[in-house]
């Protein structure tokens, strides 16, 4: 899907409107970039899938609205809102609010993809050396040199893209880096289970970046969530993420998780990738975090055609600059921080649940509160209940009834004369 991992109003708080519209065009250029490589004729078994549903964990419905309209109008991007009930008829947990829905976003085998993008470029002629170390860079002059364990290299251009893999030559950079790794697994098959509580077939992430998942091969769920700052066994968080998949969809019941791996990415200081020229012949593409499958590819384009072409539409991405990470110090900050965003959203979800059950329950009270009302209307009106006068009132008294009057005299009779 297109976008970076800076939310859109804060891109535009930074950088303004017409250059953060250019930013997200370029995105939305990666992920054709990736659509266009990843077909079943040139990376068999790629598994593509269409759609994309990110959904809150809180009622925003106001603020969906204008999402929807600055994404639709400003910046040229199929979009739909979705409701409440339209994202739980897809999604049968009562944890989700509202929805985004993105049908021209896709989802592909991340290492398929990487594996198919390496045996393309063999095949254009293209040598990689994987495992390779580089011992030393002298970047200086028009010929630059590269030193490795068994030998010496000049190039015209150095493109860094090692994320936080660059190592010692280049530590200063890979500094700049908070390493994240974060942790997914697929469940065992789920059979018929899975169908009752989940009906939507592309991927769904939440905004607070909490969760990600997808249905695979038919009956079974990958669900990335957990994150730490340093290399943990992938093992362990086994039982965290079956835990977490039964908060969100408790009708599932028990889980067997049949597989659990981990990666590491780097997430910069302003959340914006490294894209741009150190100094001259000099590249660095890094700093992707959770959003590097169209970025990355944009990336690639956009140096490669600024070698060739002259190209300067990376400079887009100079405001974001090579800020120092924090080392230890940060990887510290960075979890105790992960950890905050993830109890605040756990807290948010939480009172936004309750409200919604006190406005139900409101509801409930005001429907019986009307329906009483209703039959109290259809009965035949009693009569007041006539009021005693107060205590030492004297009653007051009831007039006598009137005196018929006497029927008038006919003529000839009274008295004789």
């Amino acid at each position: 899907m297109p976008g970076y991992g800076l939310p859109v109003g804060d891109l535009i708080a930074r950088i303004g409107f017409e250059d953060t519209r250019e930013l997200w065009s370029l995105s939305k250029d990666g992920a054709d970039i990736v659509r266009a490589a990843a077909t079943e004729e040139l990376i068999p078994g790629i598994a593509l899938s269409e759609g994309a549903l990110e959904v809150s964990n809180v009622d925003v419905g106001d603020q969906l609205i204008s999402r929807l309209q600055m994404l639709g109008e400003d910046f040229g991007t199929e979009v739909e809102g979705w409701q409440v009930e339209r994202v739980r008829a897809q999604l049968k947990t009562e944890h989700y609010f509202h929805g985004v829905y993105y049908p021209k976003a896709f989802q592909v085998d991340g290492r398929k993809y990487v594996h198919g993008l390496a045996a393309l470029a063999r095949r254009a002629g293209a040598r990689i050396f994987e495992d390779t170390p580089v011992v030393s860079i002298d970047s200086s002059g028009i010929r630059k040199r590269i030193v490795t364990p068994s030998a010496r290299l000049r190039a015209s251009h150095i493109v860094l893209a090692g994320n936080i893999h660059l190592g010692a030559p280049l530590r200063r950079l890979s500094e700049t880096l908070l390493p994240v790794w974060r942790y997914g697994a697929v469940t065992a098959p789920l059979g018929d289970r899975l169908a009752e509580v989940m009906m939507f077939q592309g991927s769904v992430s939440d905004t607070d970046g909490i969760d990600h998942f997808r249905i695979v091969d038919g009956d079974r769920l990958m669900w990335a969530s957990p994150e730490t700052t340093w290399d943990a066994r992938p093992r362990r968080f086994a039982g965290a993420i079956a835990r977490r998949i039964r908060t969100i969809f408790p009708r599932l019941g028990k889980i067997e998780i049949a597989e659990v791996w981990g990666g590491a990415m780097g997430q910069t200081v302003h959340g914006m990738p490294q894209i741009g020229q150190l100094r001259k012949g000099l590249w660095v593409t890094s700093g992707f975090g959770r959003q590097g499958l169209n970025t990355s590819a944009i990336a690639g384009r956009l140096i490669a055609q600024s070698i060739l072409w002259g190209d300067d539409r990376w400079r887009l991405f100079s405001p974001f600059e090579l800020v120092w990470a924090g080392g230890s110090t940060g990887r510290a900050v960075g979890h105790a921080v992960g950890a905050w965003t993830r109890g605040a959203s756990a807290a948010a979800g939480a009172l936004a649940h309750y409200r919604e059950r006190a406005r139900v329950q409101e509801g409930v009270r005001e429907a019986r509160l009307a329906k009483a009302n209703r039959q109290a209307g259809t009965r035949t009106p009693a009569s007041p209940p006539r009021r005693r006068p107060p205590p030492g009132r004297p009653r007051p008294e009831r007039p006598e009834p009137p005196v018929p009057a006497s029927p008038a005299a006919s003529p000839g009779e009274g008295e004789g004369t």
